[in-house]
């Protein structure tokens, strides 16, 4: 063993123990975790069970942090809480004050009176840049809705390393771009074996995203707490595997909390099958959602309404009677009348041409996709079309507060 650069020892028999967990070591992150987790359970904090990166103190007023590694955010409308977390973190770790949170992991956030708004601007800029796309021609729609692609479909590529490090960097802005999720999803099938018509779909949802590259997720402050869901499914839209395609999407009021575009497990004998699966994979969301709710303190009393556009799936909940149709569905897809039998759901019909839901499991043509891309409630804060909404607010005039602060 040799020690550290900067570490000057003149008997070179001596060698240096290791008294902490720094970067680069496997158990640094748990035991940085750990550390932090029991300074913040001593000055009150409780972990929410819910969400292991989440803690909460709720007294007369609230506060909470959100963690990741070693960047925090303070939320609450408790500024005297806030200010005292601040101190005792500063004096135990020597943090770093980033004040109002604006930019967190990539992600941009502006505040107005009406609401706020979470947008990735920069990191799709800096991403049509490192492609080379920046003064390409605009696409209407992320995804080619006239063809599907397979594992088949073009020439294999020679080097398949910038088409995986381009659909990773599109993962991550699928964080606030839900209107991405669906081509993303179908292109990291292709990540083992991708083609040059694989790459060139992946050139079109960039093409798509210099439509408007602050587009992202709003969230109104004159908003409900009541939760509804979508589920739908594409039967067997997978032309390798033949597996269907599982998507939904919950809202909290009118802004879009949670949603997503996964293929199934295993190969469903038929559409309500398929749609029946959906609806299991969203009432554990759901499930998941009033937990959270609960640990938040913010009551919802009443089921949550989830939406499917299939009427033989939504019998099968409710009715236990088609035992021919579900005796070999596996038993953990019955959650869905479980829910529905506890009130923890209430499940409705929909028209297809309102199933929200579909927006995730299929690419469309420019219409029905603009249609449904505007019920997601997704806003671009750079366009004349919001009106001059986000404007700066004074600190005087924010009662809430939000901070981010670094170790």
């Amino acid at each position: 063993m040799k020690p550290p650069p900067g570490l000057h020892i003149q008997d070179s028999k001596l060698v240096c123990k290791l008294e902490k967990s720094i970067y680069g070591l496997k158990q640094a992150s748990r035991q940085w975790h750990d550390k932090l987790t029991t300074t913040l359970i001593t000055i009150g904090y409780s972990k929410c069970p819910s969400d292991h990166s989440l803690f909460l103190k709720i007294a007369s007023k609230f506060t909470a942090i959100l963690v990741y590694v070693d960047d925090l955010v303070l939320a609450g409308n408790d500024l005297h809480q806030i200010q005292y977390i601040k101190s005792v973190l500063h004096s135990e770790y020597n943090i770093k004050d980033l004040g109002k949170l604006k930019f967190f992991l990539g992600m941009e956030v502006a505040r107005s009176r009406e609401g706020i708004t979470l947008y990735q601007r920069k990191y799709t800029l800096d991403l049509l840049q490192q492609s080379g796309l920046l003064a390409a021609k605009p696409s209407s729609t992320p995804m080619d809705y006239s063809s599907k692609l397979q594992i088949s479909s073009g020439e294999t590529l020679k080097d398949p390393t910038p088409y995986r490090r381009l659909i990773g960097k599109l993962l991550y802005l699928t964080h606030t771009r839900p209107d991405i999720s669906f081509a993303v999803g179908c292109l990291s099938q292709f990540l083992n074996t991708p083609t040059d018509l694989h790459h060139q779909a992946a050139f079109k949802i960039l093409r798509y995203l210099k439509n408007s590259p602050a587009q992202g997720l709003y969230f109104p402050i004159h908003n409900t707490t009541t939760i509804k869901g979508y589920s739908d499914s594409d039967w067997g839209a997978c032309l390798d595997t033949r597996r269907s395609i599982t998507r939904w999407c919950f809202f909290l009021g009118s802004a879009l909390i949670s949603w997503k575009s996964k293929r199934q497990n295993t190969v469903s004998r038929s559409s309500a099958e398929a749609e029946y699966r959906a609806l299991a994979m969203a009432s554990c969301e759901a499930q998941w959602l009033l937990y959270l709710f609960r640990d938040l303190s913010i009551p919802h009393t009443s089921p949550i309404s989830l939406f499917c556009d299939n009427n033989s799936a939504l019998h099968i909940a409710t009715n236990p009677v088609f035992h021919e149709r579900t005796k070999h569905i596996e038993i953990d897809c019955h959650v869905v009348r479980e829910k529905v039998q506890n009130g923890t759901l209430h499940l409705l019909p929909i028209s297809s041409k309102f199933q929200i839901a579909d927006f995730f499991t299929k690419s469309l043509s420019p219409l029905p996709f603009h249609h449904l891309l505007a019920k997601l409630g997704m806003i671009s804060i750079h366009t004349q079309a919001c009106g001059g909404m986000l404007k700066e607010t004074s600190n005087s005039q924010d009662e809430e507060d939000h901070h981010s602060i670094k170790q």
